[in-house]
């Protein structure tokens, strides 16, 4: 898959209408942009909190 393509996820209509209020709120151009954004930054921290869980089990010597 290229880097900059895209494919669509649906969500619910109140969901969005939830996500439209607070990107006026903000200054992201759009649902798109703002959606984008959050759910990087959840797997990112997802991510980092595997690898310190992966981290204090090695250290705990149950990983190698």
């Amino acid at each position: 898959m290229k880097k900059n393509e895209k494919k669509s996820v649906s969500v619910p209509v109140e969901l969005y209408g939830r996500i439209e209020a607070r990107v006026r709120a903000t200054d992201f151009g759009s649902v798109d942009e703002y959606v984008e954004f959050v759910l990087a930054e959840a797997i990112k921290e997802e991510e980092e909190a595997e690898k310190e869980v992966k981290k204090r089990l090695k250290d705990l010597g149950y990983l190698h």
